[in-house]
């Protein structure tokens, strides 16, 4: 099971009202939903956010008793000083509620919406390894806009590291071109539809599809919504609500690209050797945590922060794929 079966009725009550929200605020524009509208973003990036899987490891002073995998805003602590968060992680006045980033772009013919998932430190147990201050990781899904009212989901690719994952649900007519297609998408049932399993590792937390990753022992399952934003009751609490937050709402990251307490430069979150990173490892990293326009897979051909800022043209150098597919962004506040 991806659950433990003392937590299932919870969920599933939890779901059931969700869901009634949900429909009740979106079902009935779903059909003419677009990009351009905020209200209608949320809702695409609702129904396809993953079901999220975040391994947890314990051990090692750097841990925070395993709070240091747990998922958070890049501002958790009340401020927009990117170099303060290592330090800050764990303390008891700034708790880790659970929050996601996304940004949909859209085409006459697909959307792609991209998912951040934030951790205030990369770190490690080991003196073999570096460290650095933020952590940054995700996934883009491609959808294409086939008439009915979210879609379909035809790839995903995830962000691990300084590599990237290509996944295709199983039966999709979507294969490998100049890159090779890494695995299966799976999905779970939530809010009455099915969405992706993605999953992250302990420490660097590199992101992939289920189970390409999977929890260890203990982790957290981390459950989308637009309103609810949980704190994990332990490392090992399989039903926490993360809360999805638009990368271009005003005032949001995007606006916030050029501020230099923020941001070290373009699309690298900054980060510093304060609070002890680097203590008990070959060391500290800085500003080495990248947003969505500074991811990079250097070893293929699309170039920085094309997974989020030309999903089109990524996308279509990933995969072979049969539907006529616009080149033409619709909006893209990306370009």
């Amino acid at each position: 099971m991806l659950r433990p079966a003392s937590s299932t009725l919870r969920r599933a009550v939890r779901a059931a009202v969700a869901g009634l929200g949900l429909l009740a605020a979106f079902g009935a524009n779903a059909a003419a939903l677009s990009a351009a509208n905020a209200a209608d973003r949320a809702a695409l990036a609702l129904r396809w956010a993953p079901v999220h899987y975040q391994d947890v490891d314990q051990t090692g002073g750097h841990a925070l008793g395993g709070a240091a995998d747990y998922i958070a805003r890049y501002d958790f602590d009340g401020d927009l000083d990117a170099r303060n968060n290592w330090d800050r992680a764990g303390q008891p006045a700034y708790p880790l509620a659970a929050h996601a980033y996304y940004s949909v772009v859209e085409t006459a013919t697909h959307w792609y919406i991209t998912y951040l998932f934030f951790h205030p430190r990369d770190w490690t147990d080991s003196f073999f390894d570096t460290e650095h201050e933020n952590d940054a990781e995700g996934v883009m899904f491609a959808i294409a806009r086939d008439g009915s009212a979210y879609g379909t989901l035809k790839a995903a690719v995830t962000v691990a590291h300084t590599d990237f994952f290509s996944y295709v649900p199983a039966g999709s007519d979507w294969t490998g071109n100049a890159e090779n297609v890494d695995g299966s998408l799976s999905f779970l049932s939530y809010l009455g539809a099915p969405h992706p399993v993605t999953a992250q590792e302990a420490k660097g937390h590199g992101l992939k599809a289920w189970p390409a990753y999977d929890i260890k022992g203990d982790g957290v399952v981390y459950y989308p919504s637009l309103t609810v934003a949980e704190v994990p009751s332990s490392p090992d609490d399989r039903d926490v609500k993360y809360k999805l937050i638009d990368i271009f709402e005003p005032g949001g990251m995007w606006d916030q690209r050029n501020n230099p307490s923020l941001f070290a430069g373009y699309g690298s979150f900054a980060g510093d050797k304060s609070g002890g990173c680097g203590s008990g490892a070959i060391g500290c990293s800085v500003n080495a945590a990248n947003a969505p326009w500074g991811w990079d897979d250097s070893n293929d051909g699309p170039g920085r922060g094309a997974l989020a800022t030309d999903p089109v043209g990524l996308t279509m150098n990933y995969f072979r794929i049969p539907e006529a597919v616009s080149g033409a962004y619709s909006y893209n506040p990306y370009r």
